[in-house]
């Protein structure tokens, strides 16, 4: 059977329109859920990486709020704690759509911490986004109220961003290779906590969000997965995105992948780090290949029908 590690956006967890609710959240995870199961019934052994983008950025926005009553959660912590209820959420939602296929297969969450280098340009250029989305003028007062780095987001808006470190080693990876024969695995959620090694080994957390798409591919490397497939919410990777021009992309070599990167053609907080991470991937593991897709056309990417597949 073929091993396939899946990357979840976070933003892909959340219903547009709708108010950012755990409720709405675990009704858009459940129609998720019910393509994951299809994927898994196919005979794929699946893993599941999320982001958590929109939900870890509301949990400091609670955090920092309530700073007059409580102290503020470090950030790690509420790194932390995204995982634990997607984590949880998409556990509920995937196990039934599993029974309901009469398939009998655990589903799990383990915390993750991802040891990253404290000197990792990303503490400096902070580029990852997180939390809800802002007109220009909100963006320019919580900039100035805040101290928040605000930067525009693809089009859809301004967005606060935070330091976003290369995931290194993943902590917990011993136990999640164990789980794997066994069972479905949500694992790196939000990228992973993360974390520096100390000169005496102690590990202590830093305040990032590691990009989920990179540390899914360190899973995917680190337990020998057959596809990495990153699902977003478009069916195939585009140049030329939203311009009389737009040329959706079957395949990509990584030398074209690379050309297409140099040219700014994919969106940083984006699509670029679907490409960059896929690319890595795919350079790693010559003989495998990476897909980025929307969740609807998964089974369809994964039968070579769809998608943008990355190959060396």
């Amino acid at each position: 059977m073929e091993k396939i590690v899946i990357a979840l956006g976070g933003n892909a967890l959340q219903t547009k329109g709708s108010a950012p609710t755990a409720e709405c959240q675990l009704e858009t995870v459940k129609r998720i859920c019910e393509k994951i199961a299809d994927i898994s019934c196919k005979g794929y052994e699946v893993a599941i990486v999320h982001g958590n983008g929109p939900q870890i950025g509301r949990i400091l926005l609670a955090s920092e709020s309530a700073n007059d009553v409580t102290p503020a959660m470090p950030f790690d912590v509420c790194g932390a704690m995204s995982q634990g209820y997607i984590g949880y959420h998409i556990q509920q939602a995937l196990k039934y759509a599993l029974s309901v296929r009469n398939k009998n297969c655990p589903v799990l969450t383990v915390a993750t911490q991802v040891v990253v280098d404290e000197k990792d340009p990303g503490f400096t250029n902070p580029t990852k986004p997180i939390g809800p989305f802002y007109s220009e003028e909100e963006a320019l007062v919580l900039q100035k109220e805040k101290g928040y780095t605000m930067k525009e987001d693809a089009g859809r808006g301004w967005r606060r961003v935070v330091a976003s470190p290369i995931p290194k080693r993943i902590v917990e990876i011993g136990a999640i290779k164990n789980l794997w024969s066994s069972s479905i695995v949500i694992s790196c959620g939000g990228g992973g906590i993360p974390v520096i090694e100390k000169m005496d080994g102690t590990l202590q957390g830093v305040p990032a969000v590691i990009d989920k798409d990179f540390a899914a591919e360190l899973l995917a490397e680190q337990v020998d997965a057959d596809v990495l497939m990153i699902l977003t919410e478009v069916e195939k990777v585009a140049i030329n995105w939203g311009k009389e021009n737009q040329q959706n992309l079957d395949h990509m070599s990584l030398k074209e992948a690379a050309g297409y990167v140099e040219a700014g053609q994919f969106a940083p907080g984006s699509m670029l780090p679907k490409v960059e991470a896929a690319m890595k991937f795919a350079r790693t593991y010559p003989d495998k290949k990476a897909i980025i897709t929307s969740l609807d056309k998964a089974i369809d990417a994964l039968e070579g029908k769809t998608g943008t597949v990355i190959t060396f």
